[in-house]
């Protein structure tokens, strides 16, 4: 089938369960074999069929698709975690704008909400229609926020025990939260369909892409890869620029090199990348091995589907920086 991981996934996740064998083909490898088939990139049913069938038949290495499970678990619970987010934003935003015109000098720009509670009691006394329906506003805004922070708590909370019950230790990395830990178990799923660090690294976007010319050595920042991911590593990325890490060291061995801050900075996340892959798959083994996680339960087996094409090699799969090398527990590298 194509589209496992999307158009597909409920017909691909039906035929699993009645115990059909299942195969994932990416979009890429069936239209070139269209292509190839047909001398155009046109698209009919009949066509798309054989072109998918022939792809599957004759490539070898494809993803079989495995029933959903605890991976599938917390890609879902870390994306309701980030609407959440992305809720008590835009509301701490509408607590700013009222009291700009109830408090002399207005509010500063991140409140939380005993601060914003703080604001509006001490505020003066609203006289009129319109100051006191602001009022009104801004203390149904704070409630709202006040639901809001504890579904963030209660969401974060049982990230951190699925995480636990996974067998993970990526929250040991120093810049790795549950919520970032639950988003790379989920969107990568099982960390061996990535034979090195490399195809890892170009599946996550943190690879440049080779753009030489001529005699011109160069290459230039990929957009193409699971931008989730990305962010997670940039997030690492930031939290150890600020902290006395190893990372904080890679960085600044960069800037030496005479790379620009931007330049050191995409170094850093490729660094992180191999760091987060190592981690992964040291914790697949583990949980193979049947060793006890971190809460004394055995690690579980992750292999759901995962949220993109399998990856392929190209120019950019080459490793541009050294291999991670070990550090204590809140280093940039995970422990032994």
């Amino acid at each position: 089938m194509e589209g496992c991981a999307g158009i597909g996934r409920h017909v691909a996740q039906r035929l699993v369960a009645d115990g059909e064998t299942v195969i994932d083909v990416p979009a890429k490898l069936s239209a070139r074999v269209r292509v190839f088939d047909t001398g155009q990139g046109r698209k009919t049913d009949p066509v798309a069929a054989h072109s998918v069938a022939v792809a599957g038949l004759r490539s070898p290495g494809l993803r079989q698709v495995q029933a959903d499970d605890t991976a599938v678990v917390l890609r879902l619970l870390v994306d309701r975690r980030d609407e959440l987010g992305r809720a008590r934003t835009e509301t701490v935003s509408r607590i700013h704008h009222l009291p700009l015109e109830l408090v002399p000098g207005g509010a500063k720009k991140f409140l939380t909400r005993g601060q914003a509670s703080y604001l509006l009691r001490t505020a003066p006394e609203p006289v009129g229609i319109v100051a006191q329906t602001r009022h009104q506003l801004a203390r149904e805004l704070i409630d709202e926020l006040t639901a809001i922070d504890a579904k963030i708590r209660t969401a974060d909370k049982q990230l951190r025990e699925f995480v636990t019950v996974a067998g993970s230790r990526l929250t040991d990395l120093n810049g790795i939260g549950p919520s970032g830990a639950a988003r790379l178990i989920g969107d990568v799923g099982d960390i061996e369909r990535f034979p090195t660090a490399a195809h890892f690294a170009s599946w996550n976007d943190t690879a440049p892409i080779e753009a030489s010319s001529g005699d011109q050595r160069r290459h230039r920042l990929s957009r193409a890869g699971n931008r989730r991911i990305n962010r997670v590593l940039h997030i690492m990325a930031i939290v150890q620029l600020r902290h006395d890490t190893p990372g904080r060291a890679y960085y600044r061995r960069r800037l030496a090199e005479g790379k620009t801050t931007m330049e050191a900075l995409r170094a850093l996340k490729r660094h992180l990348s191999d760091v987060v892959f190592k981690r992964m798959a040291r914790d697949a083994k583990h949980a193979r091995a049947g060793v006890a996680g971190p809460a004394g339960q055995p690690g579980a087996t992750l292999q759901s589907s995962a949220v993109s094409p399998i990856p392929t090699a190209d120019t950019s799969d080459k490793s541009q920086t050294e291999p991670a090398t070990t550090h204590p527990r809140t280093s940039a590298a995970p422990t032994p």
